[in-house]
């Protein structure tokens, strides 16, 4: 089932140098919750600037879910000392407020208590609302407020002009672009091991209950709380941020090109069920951007996309048929409920691993059957990655293997990785992530979900998030800035709400004309 991987991984033995240089960024959600854990009302505070324009702070689908974003890092401390710091400045500025620590969400007694992200009075701000108002409508608010964390990864150019022998990336689009979807076809099908790992969400609040629960093998303390007893990630499953609607658009992983046309159709091929909603309710106001299966590109759910740096005004897809790819998105992460910031250096380092990994592994083409057969391994997994003796399909074939023995192999390749990597460091750093993280494969009791859950079934959801949340509030509120400074982030809020008012001083168009040459 595991590709042979030993004649590439001595090529890396023989060319530690081309690894210099990874990029990482990270994006981390997080809810603002009050003191007694429900639910933010307040909207996003002023004093961290506009969410439309600044670049280290902004919100996601509701005014009480915040995104945090690093900016391309090469160093992983400098990296994860950048996001705490964003940490440490919010929650000075929001008062008695709180960032809840879990990848689902606190109690939330009624939908309507989401307020959707505002972004002012420009078209641009309009339309990201009313692209909300259409997620709310097509997948319900509750689903969109489910946080997760974004890992975005790309190697070096000497990685590919060694490995492809390409003279610089411009010159090499096509052959880049390629090595990418071969590392994205990897990831779907072994990608799995992330939330065995680091899967923290086993268990959800009763308010996050679908219809026809009773048709789940749910447990629950009887307070508000119930779980699945060997489940990873019940983000990453039909309880959580999913969307079937979305499997039948046939979209592979197997040329650049294949995606991009998939992609464009997806945002042109009108939907029936959504067509009944209707792009206005009866009172005028408009409440999706589209009856299309997709309003615009970034509603495309997927574990792990390709991505390249947009220019003003230019969409995912024409950014990618430009340029390439130019790294990749990894989107398969829960919160880390263990670390204030959401991520640690942990998770970092075995990420890069297993990223090169599945850049190296060789990766036939996948047809959208196969595709599916790959994500049924990955619903084994996140709904009961923890039972023993757990086995997994190989491919679409009735053959199957214990997770055990896959992840195990899996390792033998990381561990020739993590010695390559610390050559370039004088330590050992990557070789004792793969070290303490085999005593997971090992002992499923020792993962993120394994280790949470207990937490979450003896104090209930809602109590363990409140307690761990006022915890990290204390304790970053307490921390000096590391690598920002108090004028750097205020001139970045002030910087943030003069640009929003230049958007909005330069519209000429009213907010139907604009959508209309969007369109077109």
């Amino acid at each position: 089932m595991i590709p042979d991987v030993s004649e590439a991984l001595s090529w890396l033995e023989k060319h530690p140098e081309a690894l210099n240089g990874i990029g990482r960024g990270i994006e981390r959600e997080t809810l603002r919750v009050q003191p007694n854990g429900h639910l933010s009302t307040q909207g996003h505070p002023q004093a961290l600037g506009s969410a439309l324009t600044h670049e280290w702070i902004i919100t996601d689908f509701a005014e009480s879910l915040m995104e945090f974003v690093t900016p391309v890092d090469r160093d992983i401390r400098h990296l994860l000392a950048f996001l705490r710091d964003i940490h440490r400045h919010v929650s000075r500025s929001i008062g008695d407020e709180r960032l809840w620590p879990f990848s689902m969400p606190c109690i939330i007694r009624e939908p309507q208590d989401i307020t959707l992200a505002q972004y002012g009075s420009s078209n641009i701000g309009r339309m990201k609302t009313v692209y909300r108002e259409g997620l709310k409508h097509r997948y319900g608010s509750l689903m969109q407020v489910i946080s997760g964390l974004h890992y975005n990864f790309s190697l070096p150019e000497t990685f590919w002009q060694a490995r492809l022998g390409i003279e610089n990336s411009t010159q090499g689009k096509q052959q880049i672009s390629a090595g990418y979807l071969q590392l994205i076809r990897n990831y779907y099908r072994f990608g799995w091991i992330i939330p065995y790992l680091f899967g923290a969400s086993p268990a959800i609040c009763e308010s996050f209950l679908p219809q026809g629960k009773d048709s789940l093998p749910l447990e629950s303390n009887g307070k508000g709380t119930w779980w699945l007893p060997y489940a990873t990630s019940l983000r990453l499953s039909d309880l959580g941020y999913t969307n079937k609607s979305q499997s039948g658009l046939g979209m592979t992983f197997n040329s650049l090109d294949g995606y991009v046309t998939a992609l464009k159709k997806a945002i042109k091929t009108p939907s029936e069920e959504y067509a009944q909603m209707g792009e206005f309710d009866k009172n005028g106001k408009r409440i999706q951007l589209n009856t299309n299966v997709l309003q615009i590109e970034n509603e495309l759910y997927a574990p792990i996309r390709p991505k390249r740096v947009i220019r003003s005004g230019e969409a995912p897809s024409e950014a990618l048929s430009r340029g390439g790819i130019e790294y990749i998105e990894v989107r398969s992460l829960d919160v880390n409920p263990f670390t204030p910031i959401g991520i640690n250096e942990e998770q970092v380092r075995f990420l890069d691993m297993f990223l090169i990994w599945c850049a190296l592994a060789e990766a036939p083409e996948m047809s959208a059957e196969a595709l599916a057969c790959a994500k049924d391994n990955w619903n084994r997994v996140v709904t009961e990655g923890r039972k023993p003796g757990l086995e997994l399909s190989d491919g679409c074939s009735e053959t199957q293997y214990p997770l055990k023995q896959i992840a195990g192999q899996i390792f033998d390749g990381l561990k020739r990785i993590a010695v390559v990597m610390d050559s370039q460091h004088a330590d050992n750093a990557y070789q004792q992530v793969c070290e303490d993280l085999l005593q997971s494969v090992d002992n499923p009791q020792l993962t993120y979900s394994g280790r949470i859950l207990d937490t979450m079934q003896q104090q209930g959801i809602a109590t363990a998030g409140r307690l761990l949340a006022e915890e990290y509030r204390q304790m970053l509120a307490a921390e000096p800035l590391e690598v920002l400074t108090d004028a750097q982030l205020e001139e970045q809020a002030l910087a943030s709400v003069a640009a929003q008012q230049a958007i909005e001083a330069a519209d000429t168009l009213d907010f139907e004309s604009y959508l209309a040459g969007r369109k077109g």
